[in-house]
């Protein structure tokens, strides 16, 4: 059994500029794993870069009020809501509430720096 706490992953900032907090990655972990995992935060007022993945992302948020633009759509997010980013899809979300917009961040293959595009 692998277990890892939260509480022990250090704040990093991400390509896209959010703060993220990445709990499971196959590079980092003695894991065999098709996916990244990482928990990623965006403070009342901001936005995440635009950017690209070459690889699918999730986002399941878990606080506050977002809105997540992928390509030419543009929906608004709140707890409970998940969005699928496709491969290559430009992507950004804004912090639309009045506090700290947090969710998790599925990517499958797993995260890489260098197929993370700002745009």
């Amino acid at each position: 059994m692998f277990v890892k706490s939260l509480a022990d992953c250090p704040a990093l900032t991400a390509n896209d500029g959010c703060r993220i907090f990445e709990l499971l990655h196959p590079s980092n972990d003695p894991l065999d794993l098709p996916y990244s995992f990482a928990i990623a935060e965006v403070e009342p007022g901001e936005s995440s870069y635009r950017h690209r993945l070459r690889q699918t992302e999730i986002y399941f948020i878990l606080a506050g009020r977002g809105r997540m633009h992928v390509d030419d759509e543009t929906r608004d997010l709140g707890p409970g809501d998940a969005v699928v980013i496709p491969a290559e899809a430009e992507q950004w979300i804004d912090n639309v509430g009045d506090e700290r917009l947090r969710f998790i961040a599925v990517v499958s293959p797993p995260w890489r720096a260098e197929d993370d595009l700002r745009t």
